[in-house]
């Protein structure tokens, strides 16, 4: 999503295997992969767990430059796969029905509990406890020619992926629950996946050398905080926890691909790269209303977010068929990302309530230029990086009809918008994991909610008619659909020559985001 993932992370790790294997080459009788600092080449030859034949793996084991040779090409083709739903690295932007509706330019507004993540500054228009939970269901379709007319496309098990990237968030308007001395504070939290994907394509295709598996499950916790300074202003201070999870894929970043030729493995060797880490950064932010309807709403909304880099360290493993080879570490930098945004009401009153909203997304891939890896025998291994920035254009509009029915319990919205993101990957970084190029966007939904009087589905009453601590006072349902044009893209500077080809992307994307309000 827009589509991303964890990039560097694997061309590191997958350094690391190469240089791995080399030491071994080098002098596997001092190789500390398996962390014994006596290791011998009988040992090494007693971990033959991978069932390759034993003179074999004894020429694996040994002084063997020239297979070293071999790895070296796949080395600095691979680095990570951002997020499968459109461009802009590894950076998943797409978090609400709502917002994700109208083209995700959302942040002047931020008016629901998903602005912890769309803009912490927002969350002082909130009143009493709010909820906000959901997922998005994504179909992603990339057909891939070899410039010898060798075709291949993404596998797809289910016709969209599963699990699907979701989120929640809680937010608190802290004088609405009673403690006033903390002023006009507000708090809330938010868990959702900013950067994570995953891929797969056929074990016997073209470039299964460079990826036949690749999955980034990295989920972030955001606790927040804003604050109204006056009514026109209001700023936001939070932070981002990235972090794997074990009910999460399988808990790590990982990647998998058939052992090259040359490579010292007999073909068709399953290898494998997996690492975590946790990290945080963090994010601040403003909002500021110049202009008020009589009745008090934002008439003319400005928004600006800040979001940190972060340096995410991975711990990883390279295996073959299973069995451990070597341990590596290494990091990787989480881009510092700008966002601005202008939202104006042409029509704002009791009974209709129309927004135009124009975002702009600076982000600075640029920053990514190494991700130096180190080995469990101490050395350190170069892996330079050639990202550029990227700018991201979110175009977006809402129309509200508001306490439609006879008792006004209900608001209606349809929603629409365009996105133009760029890419920051160029051909020397290019990965199949995922087929990144510049992407056209463009989006529609529609939202439900229900007030006193409503009910749900015709089921669940919209509010409670009894005080309680929580008193349920609202619930409501966004629905939102994605289509994501990739331009087609042909790539001919690839160092992994089984890479180059043209590949077309055409993803498809529904969200749902039910939201309750205390």
């Amino acid at each position: 999503m827009p589509p991303g993932q964890c990039g560097t992370m694997y061309e590191a790790i997958i350094s690391c295997s190469r240089f791995a294997l080399q030491d071994h080459f080098v002098d596997s009788r001092k190789s500390l992969c398996y962390g014994q600092p006596n290791f011998r080449i009988e040992d090494l030859r007693h971990r033959n767990r991978m069932g390759i034949p034993a003179r074999l793996w004894d020429h694996i084991i040994g002084r063997d430059l020239h297979a070293a040779a071999g790895w070296a090409s796949l080395a600095i083709i691979l680095i990570s796969s951002p997020n499968l739903a459109s461009a802009d690295g590894f950076r998943n932007p797409f978090h609400d029905a709502a917002a994700i509706g109208q083209g995700n330019a959302f942040a002047a507004q931020a008016d629901n509990a998903s602005a912890v993540f769309y803009n912490p500054a927002g969350m002082t228009q909130l009143h009493g406890v709010q909820f906000a939970g959901g997922a998005q269901f994504v179909s992603v379709n990339t057909k891939f020619t070899s410039p010898t007319g060798v075709t291949t496309q993404n596998d797809k098990p289910f016709p969209i992926g599963l699990p699907p990237p979701g989120q929640f968030f809680l937010t608190a308007n802290l004088k609405d629950l009673g403690l006033s001395a903390l002023g006009d504070l507000s708090a809330g939290l938010g868990v959702q996946n900013l950067y994570g994907f995953a891929a797969k394509y056929p074990a016997n295709g073209p470039f299964n050398t460079s990826v036949t598996y690749a999955q980034l499950p990295l989920m972030a916790i955001k606790p927040t905080l804003a604050y109204k300074v006056t009514e026109s202003l209001s700023i936001g201070l939070g932070a981002d926890i990235l972090t794997f999870a074990s009910f999460l894929g399988e808990g790590h970043a990982e990647r998998r691909f058939q052992a090259p030729p040359g490579s010292g493995f007999p073909a068709s060797t399953e290898l494998e790269l997996n690492g975590k880490g946790t990290t945080a950064g963090l994010n601040a932010s403003f909002l500021y209303n110049p202009w008020r309807t009589d009745d008090g709403k934002p008439r003319l909304s400005i928004a600006g977010i800040w979001r940190s880099q972060a340096v995410l360290p991975l711990n990883g493993e390279f295996r073959a068929n299973g069995a451990l080879v070597a341990n590596a570490s290494t990091s990787i930098r989480l881009p510092e990302v700008w966002t601005g945004g202008v939202a104006f009401w042409p029509l704002r009153n009791q009974e209709r309530e129309w927004k135009l909203e124009v975002d702009l997304d600076y982000v600075r891939w640029q920053s990514i230029r190494t991700a130096d890896v180190q080995l469990s025998n101490g050395a350190v291994l170069p892996s330079p990086q050639q990202w550029k920035n990227a700018v991201t254009v979110n175009v977006g509009t809402e129309y509200k009809w508001l306490g439609l029915t006879d008792n006004q319990a209900w608001d209606v919205a349809l929603r629409t918008g365009y996105i133009r993101s760029h890419t920051p990957v160029s051909d020397l970084s290019f990965d199949p994991a995922f087929a990144d190029n510049n992407v056209n966007v463009a989006s529609v939904g529609v939202g439900f909610l229900c007030h006193a009087g409503g009910k749900l589905f015709g089921l669940i009453s919209c509010a409670d008619s009894e005080k309680r601590l929580l008193t349920k006072t609202s619930m409501g349902l966004d629905l939102s659909y994605q289509a994501l044009v990739f331009d087609a893209r042909t790539v001919t500077g690839s160092p992994n020559p089984t890479v180059n080809g043209t590949y077309r992307t055409t993803n498809h994307a529904g969200g749902l985001t039910f939201r309750v309000s205390f």
